[in-house]
């Protein structure tokens, strides 16, 4: 994505909704209600997004919206959770650092956190003239696979990719694997969601079968969607900015390659996935799709960074993830990664 031409869309006028807005860190913590609900801790660790009544499970018959009191995320009716692997250094002792989380352009002053965004058209289309349907309480999907690590594999998803910041403004180009040289203003992992859905099963047991890619062209193109999942919805991104910074001086880099780690033991890039769980409160967010909104919609109440701040989750249980440890949590044990 160009930050050139997200500039120019919202300098268009008129345009139909296209959200983009920040969220805070909700937790850091080895919780995956998707992948494996009920289980505490999970198999690897995740940094969530969204609304404070994430839990171990996210039981689809409840309530979101009403089981929370608070979001991390500038729409304040905004209650969804919103989640991805966590990024870690791995130094030439065989350490591992977490790496840290920054905001994106316009949303300085957010506690670290992601971009997300709901567009009805690719940005080629300024206008974002095309009518989708917003997604239904007690839907949720993920889209990528954890276990890839080979480029043929992670073809099945189109739009999974890296982009090596220059600047905080760089948005080009785009990579399927991890950058192989320092990137001076840090790493930003870009999810590409589906946008075709089949219009019946909130979920499907792989969280993915009742969503699909266009029959042909692509999402930026305006391709049609297939007859097998006919509705249309809102193409959710998201930009998650790793602030490899203090990284990268290349003496620390393995001569191997680089020396970036997901939390599931990915050191290709190829396992990013992103993970989804609705939670708009009432139809606020088909109001927005049916509105003009362009970051600031008059439809939606937008609260301050510092109110997305304050929101937060207490952790379950009692693990070390910071400073230098000795293995990633999780892999292969977490006996000597206990506080």
């Amino acid at each position: 994505m160009h930050w050139k031409s997200v500039t120019a869309l919202a300098l268009a006028a008129p345009a139909s909704a296209l959200l983009r807005f920040g969220c805070s860190q909700l937790v850091v913590v080895r919780i995956d209600p998707l992948v494996n609900p009920g289980l505490a801790p999970s198999p690897h660790l995740h940094q969530i997004i969204g609304g404070n009544a994430f839990n171990i499970t996210m039981d689809p018959s409840k309530d979101i919206p009403a089981e929370a009191t608070c979001t991390t995320c500038q729409f304040s009716e905004d209650f969804s959770n919103y989640w991805t692997a966590v990024l870690f250094f791995k130094a030439p002792n065989g350490t591992y650092h977490r790496v840290p989380q920054i905001p994106n352009l316009g949303f300085e002053g957010a506690k670290g956190g992601m971009t997300v965004y709901y567009m009805q058209d690719g940005l080629a289309n300024y206008q974002q003239t095309s009518k989708v349907t917003a997604f239904k309480p007690g839907f949720r999907q993920l889209i990528g696979e954890a276990s890839y690590r080979s480029k043929a594999q992670s073809r099945r998803f189109r739009q999974i990719t890296y982009t090596c910041l220059e600047t905080p403004g760089t948005r080009f180009p785009e990579s399927m694997d991890f950058p192989t040289k320092p990137c001076a203003a840090g790493i930003m992992a870009n999810v590409r969601f589906p946008t075709c859905w089949d219009g019946k099963n909130l979920d499907s047991p792989d969280h993915m079968s009742h969503m699909a890619y266009p029959e042909s062209g692509t999402f930026e193109s305006g391709g049609p969607c297939p007859a097998s999942h006919p509705v249309r919805v809102p193409q959710l991104m998201y930009e998650t900015i790793w602030d490899t910074s203090s990284f990268n001086d290349k003496a620390l880099w393995p001569a191997s390659g680089q020396p970036f780690v997901w939390s599931m033991d990915d050191t290709t890039g190829f396992g990013s996935h992103g993970d989804y769980v609705f939670g708009w409160k009432d139809d606020s967010l088909q109001r927005a799709m049916d509105s003009t909104c362009y970051v600031n919609c008059p439809t939606l109440k937008t609260q301050s960074i510092s109110a997305m701040n304050k929101c937060s989750k207490s952790i379950p249980f009692d693990e070390k993830i910071d400073g230098w440890l000795e293995a990633i949590p999780g892999l292969p044990d977490t006996a000597t990664q206990k506080a």
